[in-house]
């Protein structure tokens, strides 16, 4: 009820998503499915990288004409290399969340209905001039009230503010994608390979958590927990006083952007190894905290000079977080010792275990592809694999590309977003030293993961060792057992159940078999009445006597019972 209220007054917003996704899917159904199945397949092949782009294209100026959650679905689709073709990819990837600022008196009279105070009341001084604008909400620099910087041990915030209306947009953006990942699920070349539904909940998840505040806000102090030991990383502060579900007041962090060289070099800080403790930072979270800033660009990672001479990371913006749950972390391990040991069957284990692939795949290909893989590159340390020529790397990362593609590939939301947090990391740490190698980063994580791995691996062999030995030891006892029983002639074998299922098998072969000589007359006497009608017309009628043994044994025989 409550989604259907949201949608009334959004109607023309609701149908105009439904529009554009059900003209793409007859499209797709009409390229795909319709000219294939006539022997039209090569329009179908030569015109698919073409189609996919303007696909892209149509759906970059929807996103950005209806703003509210439709950019956010570009860029989450923009990520999803997984389950789109690179065309679609490469060019939602350029969809920037910048939208025009919401006007001063909407944003002050949303704050001082979250507080419930007027707006000089809440803060000692509010910028009308927003710090940035964004399709979710937008952020004011702000200073707080005496009172309250006492009780918060800080003066300058900066205060992210919910643009007015958009929880009804949001609702109405799910109620239109759930709808059309109802209608792919109904497609089979898409269910096949993806499953539409369950990826749109993931977004959502995602999405309402990104738009609710106190959510954002207790990720910063968990955050901020984790690395309360850590000199080199800090995070902002919470206002809780000046917080609520849509309002969110954090102390003002800005320092000099991680990107900003010349800045860097200006304050006495060496680009690289401000390169050297990001990525130490990063996978310390995914490694040692399992809780990770899942969307670490430039504009959400400040470095901060100290009094000093020392400096620090400061991460802000904790509304896109990513977890690695102990499912997740095993099948990583699993990953990481398949690799490390160059077994393609456990990789691709491994990756089923972390749940990556849909039930339909057939992962011979993967396994052989995988194979390849180890065999060319598997020899090489992590440091040796930065030496290898990038154009090989490229040609055999497309051709291993196109493999995975083939697949029902799909990853869940906390691998994505891991993915997304190293991919990040690697470009950012490459942009402050050209000669940073990423595999150096994560091989002190990837070593401690192996010696976990095989101090519980030797537990495990002890534990089976001894349960070998206990049934070992028994085995002599129950062998005599058995024997006397059999001397005695109390062993007694039931095969009453193997010979219903025979029985079984019988019926299913003899139905098979007048199914096909019903099609064989069928089809014969179809083809004899223009020429011979006569005969024709008695093929026709006799096999009808072959179509009611198939089926009406099926309705009558019953079922085997156990």
């Amino acid at each position: 009820m409550a989604v259907e209220q949201s949608v009334r007054p959004h109607r023309a917003r609701y149908r105009r998503i439904l529009r554009f996704a059900s003209v793409q899917l007859v499209q797709l159904w009409w390229f795909e499915l319709l000219l294939p199945r006539v022997g039209f397949a090569g329009i179908s092949e030569r015109t698919r990288t073409d189609r996919m782009r303007r696909l892209a294209e149509r759906f970059h100026v929807l996103a950005v004409d209806l703003g509210g959650l439709m950019i956010k679905v570009g860029q989450f689709l923009s990520s999803r290399m997984d389950v789109l073709p690179p065309e679609i990819t490469e060019e939602l990837a350029g969809l920037q969340d910048e939208v025009p600022a919401v006007p001063f008196a909407d944003i002050k009279g949303r704050v001082e209905t979250e507080l419930g105070v007027p707006l000089e009341r809440a803060y000692a001084w509010f910028d009308e001039v927003p710090l940035a604008a964004a399709s979710l909400g937008q952020a004011h620099r702000a200073r707080l009230s005496d009172r309250e910087a006492d009780d918060a041990g800080f003066v300058d915030v900066v205060v992210k503010v919910q643009r007015p209306g958009i929880d009804d947009i949001i609702a109405v953006d799910l109620a239109a994608l759930r709808k059309v990942g109802g209608w792919l699920r109904r497609i089979r070349m898409v269910s096949d390979r993806v499953d539409a539904p369950a990826l749109v909940e993931e977004f959502a998840q995602t999405s309402l958590e990104e738009i609710d505040y106190l959510h954002e806000a207790a990720n910063a102090e968990r955050f901020a927990e984790n690395f309360a030991d850590d000199d080199r990383v800090a995070a902002p502060a919470v206002a809780w006083e000046r917080t609520t579900r849509r309002l969110l007041t954090l102390s003002d962090v800005t320092a000099i952007k991680i990107n900003d060289i010349e800045a860097l070099r200006g304050a006495g800080i060496d680009p690289v190894e401000v390169a050297q403790a990001f990525a130490a930072a990063m996978f310390e979270q995914v490694f040692t905290h399992s809780f990770f800033h899942a969307d670490p660009h430039p504009g959400n990672i400040f470095v901060t000079p100290m009094p000093d001479g020392a400096w620090r990371l400061t991460f802000i913006d904790f509304g896109m977080m990513g977890e690695v749950p102990e499912g997740l972390r095993s099948g990583l391990r699993g990953l990481v010792i398949a690799v490390a040991s160059r077994d393609g069957k456990r990789l691709v284990e491994a990756v089923q275990e972390v749940g990556v692939l849909l039930p339909s795949a057939d992962t011979k290909s993967f396994e052989r592809a995988v194979t390849q893989l180890f065999a060319r590159f598997g020899g090489m340390g992590f440091a040796e694999l930065s030496t290898v020529d990038p154009r090989e790397f490229r040609d055999f990362a497309h051709e291993f590309g196109d493999t995975i593609r083939s697949l029902p590939f799909q990853l869940p939301e906390g691998m994505l977003l891991l993915f997304r947090a190293v991919s990040l990391t690697s470009g950012m740490c490459s942009g402050l030293d050209p000669k940073f190698n990423v595999w150096d980063a994560v091989e002190p994580f990837a070593g401690q993961l192996l010696r976990d791995e095989s101090g519980n691996t030797l537990k495990e062999f002890a534990s089976q060792a001894w349960d070998s030995m206990g049934t070992t030891a028994r085995l002599p006892g129950r062998i005599d057992s058995v024997i006397s029983d059999i001397e005695a002639g109390t062993v007694s074998f039931d095969t009453s159940r193997l010979e219903r299922r025979m029985d079984a098998l019988v019926r299913i072969g003899l139905r098979v078999v007048s199914a096909v000589l019903f099609a064989g007359l069928a089809i014969g006497g179809a083809l004899l009445l223009v020429p011979a009608p006569a005969l024709g017309i008695v093929l026709l009628s006799v096999s009808i006597i072959p179509l009611a043994h198939a089926v009406l044994a099926g309705l009558f025989g019953g079922p085997p019972r156990n």
